[in-house]
Parts: structure tokens; C-alpha cells; sequence
């Protein structure tokens, strides 16, 4: 079997958009720096702060392992299941998203667009600047998650 290692960092981050209108609003954001084992290729990857992302970020640091899902998206479980307050029903996961799985509790990096389509319980946490290599192989992906203060 053949491992890669990724490391995640977490930047957490704020933006303003500016509506058209009298009143400005802010967004938080967070980034995910994504560092591949024996590559010197290094990946972000934007969350906008919903209450599943906060949540996310709780569990960190995390040590996990990637396992590849119907040739479309990476797959991992999470400790512990992530609140869908405030998240829709559903979502079609595309190239580059960073979604979670509410019925299976995993997290799912898409490198392909889900042949599915829109998926119950599907929630859109972020999206990937980039696709690695190392998603579209077959063989499991070991990453570790961490936050940077």
C-alpha cells in the first residue's frame, strides 16, 4: 500500500463583501493550507465560517486517512459528527469541493464532479485553489489537520 502524507493548516481569516446598499457586510473565513507528503506542491483551500465549519474546526488537530469513493471524491470519517445547523438539504459536489457526508459523518474532497448530482445531506464546506495528483490515485492518502494559531 502505498501512503502520501498531507498536512493541513488552518488560518482563520475575515473579508468584508460590500453590497449594494447602505450597509456593509463582513464574512469570516478560513483557510486550509494543504502540504503533500514528498511534494513540494502546496494547496488552500476557502471555507466560508458556517456553523459546520466552526465545528470542523473544533476537532482539529485530526490525523486521517483519505480512501478513495466511487472514482469521484476522497473520502475520510471524522471523530465525531459535524452540525448541519443552518446548512441546506443538500448540495452536487464538483471538482475542487471540500464537503461533508452529515449521514455517513466523513468529509469528502471531490476531484471529479459528482456523477450523482445534487446528494441529500451533502454540505459544501470550502473549495480546493487546486486538485492534487495524490486525490486521483486509487490507493489511501494519509493527512493530518492542524490549526495555526
Amino acid at each position: 500500500m502505498n501512503n502520501v502524507s498531507v498536512l493541513f493548516t488552518l488560518i482563520s481569516t475575515t473579508y468584508a463583501i460590500k453590497p449594494t446598499g447602505k450597509n456593509q457586510q463582513r464574512v469570516s473565513i478560513m483557510k486550509i493550507r494543504i502540504d503533500i507528503d514528498g511534494s513540494k506542491q502546496t494547496l488552500f483551500v476557502t471555507l466560508p465560517m458556517t456553523p459546520t465549519v466552526e465545528d470542523f474546526s473544533k476537532q482539529l488537530p485530526l490525523t486521517l486517512i483519505l480512501k478513495d469513493y466511487d472514482s469521484t471524491e476522497k473520502i475520510a470519517d471524522l471523530p465525531n459528527k459535524l452540525t448541519m445547523q443552518n446548512s441546506p438539504d443538500g448540495y452536487a459536489g464538483k471538482a475542487g469541493d471540500l464537503t461533508y457526508y452529515a449521514p455517513w459523518g466523513n468529509l469528502a474532497f471531490f476531484y471529479k464532479d459528482s456523477a450523482v448530482g445534487y446528494a441529500n445531506g451533502l454540505i459544501f464546506l470550502g473549495k480546493l485553489d487546486a486538485i492534487p495528483h495524490a486525490f486521483k490515485q486509487k490507493h489511501p492518502i494519509k493527512i493530518s489537520i492542524s490549526q495555526i494559531e
